[in-house]
């Protein structure tokens, strides 16, 4: 076996242009997957934590499309929190709006949320506090708004105690910043900034005193650990069917499920895209019959000596067959390396975390090894096949 591996090394040395270029081609079809795999990881990761971050991690309430004179009040959400299997829900009001300051001014998101909204909605405080139950009973005019909006407006991350001015529903109130916090991952941020508006968060009490009304858009619900969120869900809409005598004018959505949803999308393309990394691998394994090839006719004068002091043919099989597989493995580790390297950085330079996938370095040099193998078996078998006199006879 060690006699195999060395004889394969010292061949492959001597034809070594031609070996730079076949590894390089193996080394950017592995480097390819690695890439589209750690891609998948990374982006599924930031979707789940931006959908989680929003709420998007068990349970919203809502009146159906076809309800008639049904609202979420104070009566509902009482309801809604007594109800078995909920650990926590919160009111949200939801408004397009718009935010300005001394310096500058934006689109903007603005929610309508209770004190408990931080167990659900998972805001990340930078600076300042969150609201408080006081706040919520006075409808303060007090808000949080996103780093992305402070860095914007004031060209620093804290501007607790700043005034800004938010506009929506035909009427404009100032408001005092109380607190600055990042949401999720911000990828979002990241990558799209421009496109995606800012978040302020205020007291639903405020917002429904602003926009002229007293009811709520909708009921996020936080479940109890180990519970069914379907079974939850139905037990919230029926109960909220007795108490208002409306059937079917509730609906609950289970938000992980819409969650996975998108995630399974986000594999479906991967698979897609892992397909393509998987032709330029096969690409990369026909370079390596055409310079098995080669090396037969360059090295038949060889292989009849072997053969006629006593190679039998299984061992010059096993000699090209270990040069193959050995070409193969040392371009599956420069594109491992090559593919880790690439996608390293651009977690960094995204802010994201990469996670190091042993299953889809194990698929990529499984594949190209065993399409390495695969092209380099015809190769053996006409060496192997050689007759020691015909060998010796050419040139």
């Amino acid at each position: 076996m060690i006699d195999l591996f060395r004889s394969a090394l010292k061949n492959l040395r001597r034809r070594s242009g031609r070996i730079s270029l076949t590894i390089l081609g193996i080394a950017i079809g592995v480097a390819s997957v690695v890439l589209i795999g750690n891609i998948s990881q990374c982006g599924s990761d930031a979707l789940t934590g931006e959908l989680d971050s929003l709420g998007l991690g068990g349970l919203s309430v809502s009146m159906s499309s076809t309800s008639e004179g049904g609202r979420l009040t104070e009566t509902e959400l009482e309801n809604v929190r007594a109800a078995d299997g909920v650990a926590e829900a919160t009111p949200v009001l939801m408004q397009n709006a718009s935010i300005s300051s001394v310096l500058s001014s934006s689109s903007a998101f603005l929610w309508g949320i209770d004190s408990t909204a931080e167990d659900i909605i998972s805001l990340q405080v930078l600076y300042g506090r969150l609201i408080s139950k006081s706040d919520v009973k006075a409808a303060s005019n007090v808000c949080l708004v996103d780093e992305s909006f402070a860095q914007s407006a004031y060209k620093r991350d804290n501007i607790v105690g700043k005034k800004v001015s938010v506009s929506c529903s035909g009427r404009t109130e100032e408001f005092e910043v109380i607190g600055v916090v990042k949401t999720g991952s911000g990828l979002l941020q990241n990558l799209i900034g421009d496109y995606v508006p800012s978040f302020v968060y205020a007291p639903y009490t405020t917002v429904q005193n602003f926009m002229g009304r007293s009811s709520f858009d909708q009921i996020a619900v936080k479940v109890d650990d180990g519970a069914n969120v379907d079974r939850v869900g139905e037990t919230i809409t029926a109960g909220l069917s007795r108490l208002t005598g409306i059937q079917n004018g509730y609906v609950s959505n289970n938000l992980v499920k819409q969650r996975d949803g998108l995630a399974n999308i986000l594999e479906i393309i991967t698979l897609v895209l892992s397909a393509v990394g998987a032709i330029s691998l096969l690409v990369a394994s026909l370079s390596i019959m055409t310079v098995m090839l080669v090396s037969v006719s360059e090295r038949t004068r060889e292989i009849g000596i072997k053969k006629s002091i006593g190679a039998s043919k299984t061992v010059i099989l096993l000699e090209f067959l270990f040069e193959a597989v050995f070409l193969t493995l040392i371009g599956c580790a420069f594109g491992i390396v090559i593919g880790y390297l690439v996608s390293y950085a651009g977690a960094s330079y995204f802010g994201m975390t990469l996670r190091f996938r042993i299953d889809i370095m194990l698929l990529a040099v499984g594949f190209s090894t065993l399409t390495g193998v695969i092209f380099g078996v015809y190769p053996a078998m006409k060496a192997a096949a050689l007759k020691p006199v015909d060998a010796l006879r050419m040139e």
